[in-house]
């Protein structure tokens, strides 16, 4: 398939031919037929990506103070290759599909059926089905492909709840002001549009609009105030982009007593608190397409939310906007202003740029769709060496993997043979920057692929152990992201399968592959006193919805992030865990997860013990992992993966790095040569399972706390 990218870093809009995504549980498999560009949140994606580093920066100041944080915590050249590699990420446009079922996961939709979604410009895609609705017989590809931005307007309308004979302004008559323009008008409201181009101006007069324009010297004030028969205007629905302050001021000062003002665009929000005071108007900030949005249980897992609570959620705005397409209340044909072969896509983020006035650009998807559903691609022409020994498939494509583990493997001299995603384009563009030979979303293929004799799985948690079982059983050597497993059950599967196959497996626990670890470890093994560990881990807070809280998907951050810390103290005591105990914070209504803050103590068969503070309430200046160990009069303090300093500690007293170095080259690097000359592994594989079976009964007892 194809489907259109946008490089943040250099803001080129590219067309990139993946594999195609495959059907899940819950959502629908879709071949596109049409999708019309959002100019508005398009356009400003693409002009922030042309731009240079300043002005992105001056864009986003919340960004430069994270970068900030991370200088001084993680060092400069660190942050340096974080900063690059995310701007270098390309990210997917467009979220205005049309299409034809080709595969149903989900109830209520069937194959052949005709659906809007919020999928990207691809000319294959795969969407939850609360994020899909079905496209009535009279409506068109072409007005169904305004569905998804005009349900942006509608919920802001909702928000402002206009009643019959109101009279309201839109200020913007872009895209989405001219949508919410018709909307209104059919709700039996008076509607003034402002804006600054004539054209856009005549289309909203068209649509039964009165019009004022800025440009023309019209005051916005006068005239709504005017519009409204010197009451003050009942509501003013903020469409337009800008980073004035004015739409909303001016807002305020046309709107009687008690108006209503919702900003569905983006505009400065400095507000003059006298005039809201004085009139007790209401301000509210209206998010996307309506209840759901950004609700992993509603999009991800499809879970409704009922009728009689909330009337209207994302999907049911769908299907009122269709109806109204359908009745004819909504005319979206006035608002095509282009429209270009899905194959010419980048010469349309080349009108949005250079054509200010295009309004409605529409993609079309007039070629076949059998050829669209490739499962996998070539990247390149070189032949697959069938003398290397360390054979790599990769099984994810995200963020740590391509930033991190993918570079460490290359470095360590693997063949990269293949990448799988589920989606197959981050595959394609990780895969092709990183040097792989094949892309593809069809995971079982490049497990069960003779030429591939190592697997590299870096997805999300919940599938570590399955994925494990299923390459070790078909005869791989396996790396896999810690954690190994989730559960007991998991664990038992693992090592089950591992019995069966002795190949070799390995757990992404980099932080003993360390240079200043090493160092430590060096240094503790000449002293056969027990030692005391003292390790903090400031984790940083993550919002309770992400998945890595989920205790079924991510595991939670003890089982999916502390587990680094239980190996790093295994690996440094160098003798059996004997005892788990834990504590976690208790439950508050000041914090919605307190699992993530907690202390595990561990004791240890030499008479060793530690304590891991794995902490999720610090501040984000302060350093993000400091490692200390007291034995035999001695100390050694790591901080942070950059300083290493030994108190009393003959003939040591520091090693600092200029870079920080959390062992992950090492740690693929000894992975790669134990696939390439046999051996001991590289971490014993007794020691993956204790410390896999340590950190759930850490978890299982944080738990039981609640």
């Amino acid at each position: 398939m194809k489907q259109i990218l946008q490089n943040l870093s250099t803001g080129e809009s590219q067309l990139v031919e993946a594999p195609a995504p495959q059907a899940r549980q819950g959502s629908l498999l879709i071949d596109t037929t049409a999708s019309l560009i959002s100019t508005g949140t398009e356009r400003m994606l693409v002009d922030f990506g042309r731009s240079g580093l300043i002005a992105k920066a001056r864009g986003q100041p919340d960004k430069v103070r994270q970068v900030l944080d991370k200088v001084a915590t993680d060092g400069l050249m660190s942050t340096v290759d974080a900063v690059r590699s995310k701007l270098g990420q390309p990210i997917p446009l467009g979220y205005c599909n049309v299409g034809v079922v080709r595969e149903s996961g989900a109830d209520r939709f069937r194959k052949g059926d005709r659906v809007v979604s919020n999928g990207p410009h691809a000319d294959v895609v795969c969407v939850p089905k609360n994020l899909c609705a079905r496209i009535p017989d009279n409506v068109t590809d072409e007005s169904a492909t305004f569905t998804v931005v005009a349900s942006i307007g509608l919920q802001g309308i909702r928000l402002a709840q206009p009643t019959l004979g109101e009279a309201f302004v839109v200020t913007g008559a872009g895209l989405i002001g001219l949508l919410t323009v018709q909307m209104l008008r059919s709700q039996g409201c008076r509607v003034l549009a402002i804006d600054f181009d004539p054209e856009k101006l005549e289309l909203a007069r068209s649509f039964g609009a009165e019009v004022c324009n800025p440009a023309a010297g019209e005051n916005p004030v006068e005239a709504g105030l005017a519009f409204s028969r010197g009451q003050g205007v009942d509501g003013v629905i903020i469409t337009a982009s800008t980073k004035s302050n004015d739409p909303i001021a001016q807002a305020a000062r046309m709107c009687r007593k008690r108006g209503r003002i919702i900003l569905v665009g983006v505009a400065g929000t400095n507000l003059n608190r006298a005039d809201f005071y004085e009139k007790e108007l209401s301000f509210q900030v209206s998010c996307s397409y309506g209840p759901g949005r950004y609700d992993p249980q509603y999009e991800e897992h499809g879970h409704d939310y009922p009728v009689g609570f909330v009337r209207w959620t994302q999907k049911r705005n769908f299907e009122a906007v269709l109806d109204l397409l359908a009745s004819g209340a909504l005319n979206v044909a006035p608002l095509i202003s282009h429209r270009v072969p899905f194959d010419e896509a980048p010469r349309a983020y080349q009108l949005l740029s250079t054509d200010k006035t295009a309004l409605g650009i529409l993609l079309t998807y007039g070629h076949a769709s059998e050829p669209r559903h490739l499962r996998s691609v070539s990247l390149t022409e070189t032949p697959v060496s069938s003398s290397a020994k360390a054979v790599v498939g990769f099984i994810g494509a995200g963020n740590y993997a391509s930033r991190v583990l993918i570079p460490a493997f290359k470095a360590s001299g693997a063949f990269l043979h293949t990448i799988a995603s589920t989606g197959g384009t981050n595959a394609v563009v990780h895969g092709r920057r990183t040097g792989f030979a094949n892309a593809t979303s069809d995971t079982e293929a490049l497990i069960a692929d003779p030429d591939i004799s190592a697997v590299a799985i870096v997805t999300r948690h919940n599938s570590h152990a399955r994925l494990t079982q299923q390459a070790l059983r078909a005869g791989k050597n396996v790396f896999v992201e810690k954690p190994l497993a989730l559960t007991y059950e998991e664990l038992d599967d693992v090592k089950a399968a591992y019995a069966e196959s002795r190949k070799h497996l390995m757990v992404g626990f980099n932080r003993r592959f360390a240079p200043q670890v090493q160092t430590m470890k060096g240094l503790l093994d000449k002293v056969r006193a027990p030692k005391s560990f003292v390790m903090v881990m400031n984790a940083g807070a993550i919002p309770p919805d992400h998945w890595t809280q989920d205790q079924a998907v991510g595991g939670g951050r003890i089982i999916g992030e502390a587990c680094h810390y239980v190996d790093l103290m295994r690996f440094l005591a160098g003798t059996p865990i004997t005892s788990v105990q834990a504590q976690r914070m208790d439950d508050t209504d000041a914090e919605a997860v307190t699992e993530d803050k907690a202390a595990i103590t561990l004791g240890f068969d030499d008479g060793s013990f530690g304590t891991i503070h794995y902490l999720a309430n610090g501040g984000a200046s302060f350093p993000k992992e400091r490692v200390e160990v007291f034995v035999a009069g001695r100390t050694l303090q790591l901080d942070n993966f950059l300083k290493l300093r030994g108190y009393n500690w003959p003939g040591f007293r520091k090693q600092n790095l200029w870079r920080q170095d959390k062992g992950q080259r090492e740690c693929a690097a000894a992975f790669v040569k134990a696939v390439e000359a046999g051996g001991a592994a590289p971490i014993p594989p007794e020691e993956l399972f204790e410390v896999a079976k340590v950190t759930i009964d850490a978890a299982r007892i944080l738990r039981s706390q609640g």
